[in-house]
């Protein structure tokens, strides 16, 4: 059923009763809870930044607290038993920056000492493992019902200070001494959620907590957070005017965890709010850290587009030991594309970008982790847009150069990667996915793989990358010929243009860039 009436767009909003009272658009995720709740006891969830885990599990607390009036309507409303209410203990993490193990112990026993007082019970212990067990058997025995545990932003006090790895060691124990809690409580528990955006092991942080159920790539869960397009043509229909839908769906529609496609809210609910396609969601957090990490591992960006993984490598994720797939799985800048199983039990993972907002976002941010100027590489970035429109090559070479020019030697000194194929096809790469334009890489032909494709604009652009140690050899270029890599898009009757492009390792920068038109 089409909404067609304007309501108020809860933008930053993650209370369900206000979102409910006060009339703001809601998209009914209560169907999820009641199957979570009839189907199981303990759940994690692992979903990026601003989208909606908050708002699910102040959901949750609504629902268990038998507040009936605030799903009037709802999926769950009518399944619901109203007569049994549940105490709940919710703790978030998402207020403030933990610098310290003493900071985080102290946070937590100030919230676990507030739910003492609201539910009017004695807590003797001492050390906050001790006093979270007491405080939920206390609490079931006063109310004679088990209690839900809720926990909201769980690893934030960790990732705060992943870049400090001793003091985020220190976070992770003194959480991991709440959290294995949660077991030995068993028998006085009803519901527990954890959420966040990590997913640690469960040896490092979930200690013997091992009945927790994982559902971050549950097909069934996948649109547990998030909008689908479902959602979008039916709640939100009365937004849509004067907006290009497909372009709505291209630019922030995607996101997957091997079931439906969503769309992150926050990106929505800013287009609905002001008319106009921005990276709304990766301008609220640039990923520094990410951009580092990738920066000073030589991660191959190219790869970012089509990456393959299993599932230890998507899970591999802790103080001491982050795998690339991992972290950009978990904070939203890849996600599953594709889920092959070429042998019985054994899984493949198809990584990539869930949309142009991401990928031109984050080849943007990874350009300027070259410590070159920001301000020169927009503007780079613009001057290629023209070049391409112009179809004027001999320029693009002179562009290149300028930019690997800009990278203080410093940058290289540090980075012993520079230097290496990989890194100047990055750049490369990173150049026109910044712009969202048509790329495939290791574009696969009967005689080889393309290192590069660009389509734009009726035209097709064919890279090979070498790298010579100072003069150029022509050797890229021929290995286009030789291959006959334009066999493949002659198809197109469109102009087809090779393009050899030769780094010297000494200088550090194009000794080659020779060119030639294919004549249909």
């Amino acid at each position: 059923m089409r909404d067609t009436m304007r309501k108020k767009l809860p933008i930053g909003i993650q209370t369900f009763r206000e979102i409910r009272e006060d009339g703001y658009y809601y998209v009914d995720k209560t169907g999820f809870a009641g199957d979570l709740i009839e189907h199981g006891k303990y759940y994690f969830l692992s979903r990026p930044r601003r989208f909606g885990k908050s708002l699910f599990l102040d959901t949750l607390k609504e629902l268990f607290e038998g507040n009936e009036p605030l799903f009037r309507g709802l999926f769950v409303h009518d399944t619901w038993d109203w007569s049994i209410t549940y105490p709940v203990i919710r703790l978030n993490f998402s207020d403030g920056v933990l610098k310290s193990r003493h900071e985080l112990n102290g946070i937590i026993a100030e919230k676990l000492r507030r739910y003492q007082e609201w539910f009017d019970v004695k807590v003797e212990s001492i050390s906050n493992a001790g006093y979270f067990a007491e405080l939920i058997r206390m609490v079931c025995m006063k109310f004679g019902q088990r209690v839900v545990v809720l926990v909201d932003e769980y690893d934030k006090p960790i990732l705060d200070n992943i870049e400090s790895a001793d003091i985020a060691a220190e976070m992770r124990e003194g959480l991991r001494d709440v959290y294995s809690v949660l077991k030995g409580a068993d028998a006085y528990i009803k519901f527990a959620f954890l959420a966040g955006v990590s997913k640690f092991s469960k040896v490092s942080i979930f200690s013997g907590l091992n009945n927790l159920q994982d559902i971050t790539i549950d097909k069934r869960y996948s649109a547990i957070c998030g909008y689908t397009d479902k959602d979008v043509d039916t709640v939100f229909a009365a937004e849509l005017e004067g907006l290009d839908r497909e372009q709505i769906r291209r630019w922030y529609n995607g996101y997957n965890w091997t079931g439906e496609s969503v769309y992150n809210p926050f990106d929505l609910l800013l287009l609905f709010s002001n008319r106009e396609f921005r990276p709304w969601w990766f301008e609220t957090g640039t990923p520094t850290f990410l951009i580092k990490y990738l920066h000073e591992n030589g991660f191959f960006t190219p790869d970012l587009a089509g990456l393959r993984s299993s599932m230890t490598l998507l899970s591999a994720f802790d103080v001491d030991n982050i795998a690339p797939e991992a972290l950009l799985f978990q904070t939203g800048y890849l996600t599953i594309k594709r889920v092959d199983e070429p042998i019985l039990g054994q899984w493949v993972y198809t990584l990539g970008y869930p949309n142009k907002e991401v990928e031109v976002s984050l080849n943007s941010a990874f350009l300027g982790g070259y410590s070159a100027e920001e301000r020169s590489s927009f503007e780079a970035r613009l001057r290629l847009l023209d070049i391409l429109k112009a179809n004027d090559l001999p320029a693009m070479k002179k562009l290149f150069h300028s930019f690997f020019s800009s990278i203080p030697y410093d940058w290289y000194r540090k980075n012993e990667l520079a230097g290496y194929e990989g890194y100047y096809a990055s750049i490369f790469y990173s150049y026109f996915a910044a712009l969202g334009l048509e790329i495939m890489v290791e574009d696969p032909t009967s005689h080889g793989r393309i290192d590069m494709t660009v389509r734009f604009n009726g035209h097709i652009y064919l890279f090979e990358f070498k790298v010579v140690e100072m003069i150029p050899e022509g050797r890229a270029l021929e290995q286009i010929k030789t291959k006959k890599y334009a066999d493949k898009y002659r198809q197109y009757n469109e102009p087809i243009h090779l393009i050899g492009v030769e780094f010297s390792r000494v200088s550090r920068n194009i000794v080659g860039f020779e060119l030639e038109n294919v004549v249909q």
